[in-house]
């Protein structure tokens, strides 16, 4: 960044289906963090839905804000303190930043932290914009060969990392992922670099089941076609060892129950479209299945870029679509249809 720089460009949610591009201050980092000049920022659905509805839940949208968490980028400043990172690293950022001190972030659970500061979770900014100041344990290293674009998609495959680890998926399982959006093709990449046998997915949608196919999943599944869990059931061989349900709608989650073997593991990884949702708890108690829930990570990154790095994971099959930064709001707009998985926005 040339010494001079003192504005960059953010693309800004102003309303509810209104977004523009505005000129920022440069943030300045401080002790222990280091300016990130942002190359390559991921949309993910919360974006699309604070930009369509202004909220998420009890997360409000009350002033001008950047949305944007999937980031990577360069380090152009390190801020006082900082040794184990250089000017001109290539580095994914984790974008959530815990206060490091209290009981869950002692324990290891940092994503539980009360005081997490979140990029565009409200009150905090995104990443939408030209340079991020990034505490240092968060700005994680590429390696050489992986690029902006894949170093953005770093953060929704530790989702599917975490996901994994809390189904403790074994090598030689058989996994049942629902839902083929971005999420659920991260956990059967993730499911399938923990050393998983056999991934199937269960999706409506005929170009996501194809784009599955592509990624090599062991098989894929209509879960509308009628009497879905039988036929599921004889498509895999077998119930499953692993059930990462990642869709979030009443219907999986019922059927992702119904598919558990005996000793199994569900993990629930899919915003639930629902608060309530019946379940069938004899199927659960009669197997002894465990049901495990996700909230987005803990210190899950270092696997995924591995995993990115080394192609077990090839995160780049998951975007459809590219923008500069100017076309965010067309971005937005064209986001969740047909034949669209992941946006990119390219700095």
């Amino acid at each position: 960044m040339a010494k001079a720089a003192k504005k960059m460009r953010a693309a800004v949610l102003v309303k509810p289906c209104e977004m523009r591009v505005e000129s920022r201050d440069v943030p300045k980092p401080g002790a222990n963090e280091v300016l990130v000049q942002v190359k390559a920022v991921g949309v993910c659905g919360s974006d699309v839905h604070y930009y369509r509805r202004g909220r998420i839940g009890d997360f409000v949208v009350t002033k001008p804000f950047i949305l944007g968490h999937e980031a990577s980028g360069r380090i152009v400043t390190l801020g006082r303190g900082v040794q184990k990172l250089a000017v001109g690293q290539s580095v994914c950022v984790e974008p959530g930043w815990p206060c490091a001190r209290c009981e869950y972030c002692r324990a290891g659970r940092y994503n539980q932290c009360p005081n997490i500061r979140f990029l565009a979770t409200p009150p905090d900014d995104g990443a939408f914009c030209d340079y991020l100041a990034v505490p240092v344990d968060f700005a994680h290293p590429m390696p050489e060969g992986l690029s902006f674009a894949e170093g953005a998609m770093i953060e929704p495959l530790a989702v599917g990392v975490h996901a994994c680890r809390k189904g403790d998926v074994h090598p030689g399982d058989t996994v049942l992922v629902s839902g083929c959006g971005p999420i659920g093709l991260c956990c059967m990449m993730a499911a399938f670099g923990m050393g998983a046998a056999r991934v199937f997915l269960s999706e409506p949608d005929a170009f996501r089941r194809e784009i599955a196919l592509e990624m090599g999943a062991s098989g894929v599944f209509d879960p509308a076609r009628q009497d879905s869990v039988n036929l599921l059931r004889e498509v895999m061989g077998h119930e499953a060892q692993v059930v990462l349900e990642a869709s979030g709608s009443e219907c999986a989650i019922q059927q992702s129950i119904e598919m558990i073997g005996p000793g199994g593991r569900i993990v629930l990884v899919g915003f639930p479209h629902k608060d309530m949702v019946p379940v069938n708890l004899v199927h659960l108690m009669s197997h002894e299945a465990e049901v495990k829930t996700v909230w987005r990570y803990a210190n899950d990154f270092p696997l995924a870029i591995h995993l990115a790095a080394s192609g077990r994971a090839p995160v780049s099959k998951l975007i459809t679509h590219r923008y500069p930064l100017e076309q965010a709001a067309e971005a937005m707009e064209k986001m969740g249809q047909a034949h669209s998985l992941k946006s990119v926005f390219e700095l």
